[in-house]
């Protein structure tokens, strides 16, 4: 990881140096938002860069630095009305709450990612501070990214096979 090129520009933007030569005191910034996608491949991507802080930048979840922001999944329009929703279950219960003649009229969008919304909604919902989810990461967090980094990315194949094997009943697939 940190031979990639957006990792070093990434490191060099935040400018407190990695591993032994970081000195916190340095750090351009006093809140590192992770903003990716509301699907499986933006928890993903959110996984990587909890483990390179959190392997990498240990100081910075200590200081309280590091946020994930919630982007929206879904938008529920219906007459004049806009609801951002934020899970599938989130949409299923918002969606019983609304009149029959409201639920039989809904518009439902679906974000497969950042890129698709306009840049109105993409202010309005994850990047306002007035009206955006923001969720502080704390070291438990962090610890737990590793965790679930190593055992599914890691070079030991016998614990992630054992993950597979104990929660692939469990799982949703985002398709």
């Amino acid at each position: 990881m940190i031979e990639s090129e957006s990792v070093k520009d990434l490191i060099i933007a935040l400018g407190m140096g990695i591993g032994d030569t970081l000195d916190i005191k340095k750090l351009r910034y006093h809140r590192i938002i992770i903003m990716t996608d509301a699907d499986v491949d933006g928890a993903h991507i959110a996984t990587l860069l909890l483990t390179l802080f959190f392997r990498h930048t240990l100081p910075v979840f200590d200081a309280g630095y590091v946020y994930l922001a919630i982007p929206p999944l879904y938008k529920v329009s219906h007459g004049s009305t806009n609801k951002y929703v934020y899970s599938d279950e989130e949409k299923e219960e918002y969606i019983k709450t609304l009149s029959p003649s409201d639920q039989q009229r809904i518009g439902l969008q679906r974000y497969k990612g950042l890129g698709e919304m306009n840049p109105e909604q993409l202010w309005e919902t994850t990047m306002n501070p007035a009206t955006r989810i923001l969720k502080q990461v704390n070291i438990v967090d962090a610890a737990h990214a590793d965790e679930v980094f190593t055992t599914l990315m890691g070079q030991e194949v016998a614990p992630r096979k054992k993950f597979i094997q104990t929660h692939a009943k469990t799982a949703t697939l985002d398709i």
